[in-house]
């Protein structure tokens, strides 16, 4: 499987809506889950105690609280709401609750474990100013945290958290990943995720997680294949003071399997790339006084991309209005994919029309910074919003956006997002963003469609980040650490594990 299903809580409550049994019969098959993960998880916890909203996740809380109860350890609910405002399955639930004399309790201060139900996939916006009271004390706590579906105050089909949200050390979901859990800022308050099978069929979901199979789809080379039918590229990119980029995008393109890689410079730094990329060719282009391209180096550029398969655009590029004009020049005259990154990306920003009128397919590799300023937007909405974000910026290009950050999201125009969660705090450092863009560019290069190529080349990212994190450790990884495990993370899996060890 290639892909996992990330559900929204529509397509959540569509899959409830199927199911031919008694809603009550799920929130037991849910509170049970969750009562099974907390004692497996906590097994020398003695004191827990349920947070339980008014709706249905109080309800799953309820039935927490009761098999925890039964299963002889100390439990006392604290009930966030008037008990009027329980009503269907939640009520029943809470009859069984105060049946069993389970005690209730203001706060749960004396808790070994803390088990959170107070809001459901439906929640959105921010916690009104009670809800609010009750998050803030459980994450002052001081006591694990185990949250029933997503942690209370996090958009479940966005990830979004517009408030104060629960802080989760475990978090157990029914029946399947929701988007909230995947995407930030709303995965980094889930902790550790469980995926509970409460006997729901699947249903049709927008969005999904991409898994490691989908580096399935990348061609690898045959016995057949020559340096162009491998893969041919073209990188465009280089200043004075920024050769380092286009170098790494480079190398990564040929370590992702490229078969050939020139790379189009400013003519005064064509010595630095001669002497530093020894299997790529280098090409000297016009530059201007600060050691930019310009205008003047578009047909040299064309020349030069007559056998490529895919060109990469703007690492290091500089920034001018001659650059500005040769992007805008390149994007109307090449008829091959096209990777936009970096410089490239400042000079589209109020020119988007560049991109929606190219009939070849064209990807987007924006930090949050660079989509923000395509879009009209702060970064710091678009760190907030990075569902909307992406789908946002797809659309208003028209082309594949690939949104970078510890969760990669990958976005086409009209579709939903795929969501590469993988890689590790290592790749937070200088140049990792430009082995990305070769590594598309590559694997475009090699015949793949631009939204397949943008998600595979996550992956690939991630997998050969964690292959380089077991040889150098994250704290202190480089850029061409990554570059070097690339060759391993897209071999067969017994020759990676021989490179790797």
């Amino acid at each position: 499987m290639r892909t996992e299903p990330l559900y929204t809580a529509a397509e959540m409550r569509a899959a409830e809506e199927a199911f031919e049994g008694a809603t009550l019969e799920l929130m037991e098959r849910a509170g049970a889950a969750a009562a099974a993960t907390a004692l497996r998880r906590f097994a020398d916890a003695e004191r827990f105690t349920v947070w339980c909203g008014t709706g249905a996740n109080g309800g799953d809380g309820f039935v927490v609280a009761r098999i925890l109860h039964e299963a002889g350890r100390a439990v006392e609910v604290v009930l966030a709401g008037p008990e009027e405002k329980v009503e269907g399955d939640a009520a029943a639930n809470l009859e069984r609750v105060k049946a069993l004399g389970i005690r209730f309790a203001e706060t749960g201060r004396s808790a070994d474990v803390v088990v959170d139900a107070l809001f459901g996939t439906g929640f959105r916006g921010a916690p009104r100013a009670d809800a609010t009271r009750h998050v803030e004390e459980i994450n002052s706590l001081g006591a694990p945290v185990l949250s029933l579906d997503v942690p209370s105050g996090i958009d479940a089909s966005t990830g979004e958290v517009a408030g104060p949200a629960v802080r989760a050390d475990v978090t157990v979901t029914f029946h399947a990943l929701k988007v909230g859990l995947a995407v930030a800022p709303g995965r980094f308050r889930a902790g550790e995720v469980e995926v509970a099978d409460i006997g729901l069929t699947s249903g049709e979901t927008r969005h999904a997680r991409v898994t490691e199979e989908i580096l399935d789809l990348v061609p690898r080379r045959k016995p057949t294949d020559n340096k162009y039918t491998a893969g041919s590229l073209l990188v465009i990119g280089g200043s004075t003071g920024y050769t380092g980029a286009p170098s790494l995008t480079a190398e990564a393109a040929m370590r992702a399997g490229a078969g050939i890689v020139t790379v189009c410079v400013p003519g005064p730094s064509s010595l630095v790339f001669e002497v530093r990329l020894l299997e790529a060719m280098s090409r000297p282009c016009p530059s201007d006084s600060e050691g930019r391209m310009t205008a003047e180096a578009a047909d040299a550029i064309i020349e030069a991309a007559g056998r490529a398969g895919a060109v990469a655009i703007g690492p290091g590029l500089g920034r001018s209005d001659g650059t500005r004009e040769l992007v805008r020049i390149l994007l109307d005259r090449l008829d091959v994919p096209v990777v936009l990154d970096a410089d490239g990306l400042w000079a589209l920003a109020g020119h988007l029309e560049w991109v929606f009128s190219r009939d070849a397919g064209t990807v987007l590799t924006p930090h949050a910074g660079e989509l923000g300023r395509l879009l009209g937007r702060t970064s710091v909405w678009v760190s907030a919003h990075r569902l909307d974000a992406v789908q946002g910026g797809a659309d208003d290009v028209g082309a594949t956006v690939l949104l970078k950050g510890a969760d990669t999201l990958v976005a086409a125009p009209g579709r939903g997002v795929l969501v590469c969660d993988l890689g590790n705090p290592g790749l937070a450092t200088a140049g990792t963003g430009d082995v990305l863009t070769g590594i598309v560019a590559a694997f475009l290069a090699k015949g793949m469609k631009p939204t397949e190529a943008a998600a595979a080349a996550a992956v690939a990212g991630g997998v050969a980040a964690g292959l380089a994190a077991q040889s150098h450790g994250s704290a202190g990884m480089l850029a061409r650490d990554v570059v070097e495990a690339l060759s391993p993370a897209l071999s067969p899996s017994v020759e990676a594990s021989q490179i790797a060890n």
